[in-house]
């Protein structure tokens, strides 16, 4: 029916290989990045210091000027204040109630100053960061780190700054328990 076309495309070259050649060394490519990033990160740094003192001239930080502008009410979700934590190693008397706690729980921490029949509390309601183990998966009784140091056993919380002074003056002055006040 149709008659027979010819053939009009050219036919594929050969294959070939790709010569060897030396690789490719770019020099001076990476001290003009390293400039950019410099300047960059500068700039950055720059942009968060001035939104920084921009906060801090505006009130809006969430220190107290911003509540005494509220008229000293309760801060309410939008105005929480940020508390800052730190951890501080306390060393309980009673070597067993320390075995009982674990990373999470909640704790009193209670002085009882020797030589004296009273006892105050220290810190409420304070969160166990870390009991220390030593080998055997006990918790560091008798250090013998000389005397009236080695019995009890060490304990970590979590607590404000304020109250971490607070525990190392009791600690230093009496003997200290806790009464675990929640359970993780």
């Amino acid at each position: 029916m149709f008659p027979s076309v010819p053939a009009t495309r050219p036919a594929p070259p050969a294959p070939c290989g790709v010569p060897p050649f030396a690789p490719l060394r770019v020099r001076g490519g990476g001290r003009r990045f390293r400039r950019v990033l410099r300047g960059r990160r500068r700039a950055l740094a720059a942009g968060f210091a001035l939104a920084s003192a921009a906060l801090a001239a505006s009130g809006m930080g969430g220190g107290k000027g911003a509540a005494a502008v509220a008229g000293d009410a309760p801060p309410g979700p939008e105005q929480r204040r940020t508390v800052r934590l730190v951890s501080a190693p306390v060393r309980i008397a009673d070597a067993a109630t320390v075995g009982l706690l674990r990373p999470g729980d909640r704790v009193d921490v209670i002085a009882a100053v020797d030589g004296s029949s009273g006892a105050r509390v220290v810190a409420r309601d304070v969160r166990v960061a870390q009991v220390p183990r030593g080998p055997g998966g006990t918790s560091f009784p008798e250090t013998g780190m000389g005397p009236g140091m080695g019995d009890g056993a060490l304990v970590v919380l979590s607590v404000e700054r304020d109250t971490a002074t607070a525990l190392a003056g009791a600690g230093v002055s009496g003997r200290l328990a806790v009464a675990v006040s929640r359970r993780a």
